[in-house]
């Protein structure tokens, strides 16, 4: 029997630095992985941790040089050449090698590449995590390996999972995104329940394991979490979970009894300085419905002007604003310092420029304040509404009563006259009367038709006419100053639709009402030489903010108005209007837990395709509706409801389709005409 050879290895070696050079038979072509300047700090700080793989160079005899060729090790050669260009290594520093004389130099470097196996995510997850118990830092760690701190971070917390979840990572029973998502919540035993409760259903999105996790728990986006702050939220014990490997908008509190106790108290604490004010009543909430103001009259405070000490500062703050913007304007970002002092000159601004309203003390006994939390997480004052059961009595000069005098006050007033014509003809008396009720009427049907003449002459005049009718009706309670029977009705909202006082166009609106009530008048009497004082372009934007506030599209089971509705469409292609782009999403409380599976599914089939909705049909619709929330952001879907209007070209469309309806394309009137356009095509691609 012949026994097996055994097997020689290469022989190893220490050669000097200047006597090797890089071979043209590496295989690697391309760059990857870390840096060549990164490569050579980490020999520097443990020295080099591989040898290097060289062959001798023969001349053209087949001798040797002695100079060795690198096949396979270039990488690390380059950085040992960057070192000695720094001076930090030596020329004749001894290095490392195998020397190899068999096969082909292509062989060599070809195998240590392929043949090398990159390291299992999990087992440098592990090793950061040893390393942190022995005492390194996070920063330490991440100087070590040249990656930031906040790498480190993500990498000790995917290895702080469960190690059930770490042990099916590694069996590839998941992927990481997955484990990345049970990192949101740190404890283990609710990570393998939920583990358990999806690991043979299709619900394995990352997603859906985030919210599994977090349910229950409030995010810190909320107006509320806003609203106490996070810090106070700690304070009082409470624990906040966050998610280091996406976007989480400060994470999510997981004690929604404690957060609610903190608003209430918070809020209470604010009403109580409101109620020394002296307001009549004081309604407070965390939020209320929009148009909870509808049928109240609103009372228009005084500004406070600002004193000479404030305008002072004001000027001071604005003067240092635009010195500091200046003599950076030609960095690309501001230095930390600069930026944080900006914020504080813009927050001392804003505090000077938000000025207190004054009520006289009879409209503060009379009226009342709603307290709430704004859209944004602040404290949120509405003052100054009456209740109409509150109103005082109305004082009339007795000629505004009433709109129509009937035939019978006529008469009356015709036979009253011809009565007392007949008795001063009789009596003859020399003194000067009071004219007749009749005559007056008669000289001023004139006087009104004369009118009319003279304004429908005069464009300008007659649109003044009109906003100032308008403008009274919508923003005064006792609307009787104008002769212009023009009555403008501004429709409540009886529906509530969910989350519709925070939309981008609401409080587009509140703001631009807020921002009229400020610049008109507090009394009815003076507006119209407020309005004459306006420049033009103001009488158009209140002309055109009046009209909006008029609009009416709603659909109600009770009223219908088919014509109306109708114009409401050619409005909207008029005006380009883009319900996606205006800010509506379809999320759950707005439209998808609203309406059926079926339609969950057609309105991913439409935005994402089938394959999207054949991916999530399975499931259970509290689950289905979180997962088609996600799928359908940002693609800009609309229910049909809500999409413009069709064209010609889209009914076309619509007919080519068998009758389906043809989504997104509209007519939009222009300068030039009415175009067509596929507006959520576009914002789908």
């Amino acid at each position: 029997m012949t026994k097996s050879q055994k097997i020689t290895l290469s022989a190893s070696r220490d050669i000097p630095f200047n006597k090797l050079v890089l071979s043209q038979s590496n295989v690697r072509r391309f760059k990857a992985g870390v840096s060549i300047e990164e490569l050579a700090e980490d020999i520097a700080r443990r020295t080099l941790l591989s040898s290097i793989t060289v062959r001798p160079v023969l001349d053209e005899d087949g001798t040797e040089t002695g100079m060795f060729e690198i096949p396979a090790g270039g990488r690390r050669y380059r950085a040992l050449e960057l070192l000695v260009k720094q001076k930090r290594l030596n020329r004749t520093a001894p290095v490392p090698c195998i020397v190899r004389t068999d096969g082909l130099a292509e062989e060599d470097s070809l195998a240590e590449n392929v043949q090398r196996a990159p390291l299992h995510p999990l087992d440098q997850f592990r090793a950061f995590q040893a390393m942190r118990e022995k005492g390194k830092s996070e920063e330490e760690i991440a100087a070590a390996f040249f990656v930031s701190a906040n790498v480190v971070k993500q990498r000790l917390k995917l290895a702080a999972v469960s190690p059930s979840l770490l042990d099916a990572y590694a069996e590839e029973e998941m992927t990481l995104d997955q484990l990345m998502a049970f990192t949101v919540n740190p404890d283990h035993e609710r990570q393998e329940q939920v583990w358990e409760s999806i690991k043979k259903t299709y619900a394995k999105q990352p997603f859906e394991i985030r919210r599994m996790l977090t349910e229950g728990a409030v995010r810190a986006s909320d107006r509320r979490a806003q609203f106490v702050g996070l810090d106070a939220y700690e304070a009082a014990g409470g624990v906040i979970l966050r998610d280091l490997f996406q976007s989480d908008d400060g994470g999510w509190l997981q004690d929604a009894g404690l957060l609610a106790k903190l608003v209430d108290d918070k809020l209470e604490r604010e009403a109580q300085a409101i109620r020394a004010e002296g307001w009549k009543w004081i309604e407070i909430g965390t939020d209320f419905p929009y148009g909870h103001t509808y049928g109240l009259r609103r009372i228009i405070g005084e500004t406070e002007p600002m004193g000479e000490d404030e305008i002072a500062s004001l000027e001071a703050l604005k003067a240092e604003y635009d010195k500091l913007e200046d003599e950076y304007a030609d960095t690309e970002e501001f230095p930390e310092e600069i930026d944080i002092r900006l914020g504080e000159i813009e927050t001392a601004m804003e505090a000077l420029q938000e000025r207190p309203v004054r009520f006289e003390p009879d409209e503060i006994a009379m009226a009342g304040v709603f307290v709430s939390i704004g859209h944004d997480g602040r404290l949120r004052v509405e003052r100054g509404y009456v209740r109409p059961e509150d109103e005082p009595p109305v004082e009339t000069d007795g000629q505004d009563g009433a709109d129509v005098t009937d035939a019978s006050a006529d008469e009356e007033v015709d036979d009253a006259t011809t009565t007392e014509s007949s008795e001063e003809t009789e009596e003859e008396e020399d003194g000067l009367k009071p004219l007749s009720d009749r005559l007056v009427m008669e000289l001023t049907a004139h006087r009104t038709l004369a009118l009319r003449d003279a304004l429908a002459n005069d464009p300008q005049t007659a649109f003044l006419a009109a906003l100032h009718a308008m403008t009274l009706r919508l923003f005064y309670h006792y609307p009787l100053d104008s002769c212009v029977e023009i009555t403008p009705h501004s429709a409540g909202f009886g529906a509530q639709a969910p989350g519709l006082g925070d939309t981008a166009y609401v409080l587009s609106v509140d703001a631009r009402t807020e921002s009229w009530l400020a610049a008109l008048p507090k009394g009815p009497e003076n507006l119209w030489d407020a309005l004459v004082g306006f420049d033009s372009d103001s009488r158009e934007a209140l002309f055109a903010h009046c009209v909006a506030m008029t609009v009416n599209a709603v659909h109600e089971p009770y009223n219908r108005r088919p014509r109306a509705l109708a114009h409401a469409d050619v409005l909207a292609a008029t005006l380009g209007l883009d319900m996606a782009a205006a800010g509506w999403t379809p999320t759950g409380e707005t439209y998808l837990a609203r309406v059926t599976k079926a339609r969950i599914l057609d309105a991913v089939r439409e935005a994402k395709g089938d394959e999207a909705a054949d991916r999530i049909a399975g499931l259970k619709k509290p689950d289905m509706i979180a997962a088609a929330e996600e799928l359908l952001d940002g693609t800009g879907w609309l229910p049909e409801v809500l999409r413009m209007p069709l064209s010609p070209e889209g009914e076309a469309l619509s007919a080519a389709n068998g009758g389906e309806t043809a989504m997104g394309v509209s007519a939009v009137v222009t300068d030039d005409g009415p175009v067509t356009g596929n507006a959520f095509a576009t914002a789908a691609e």
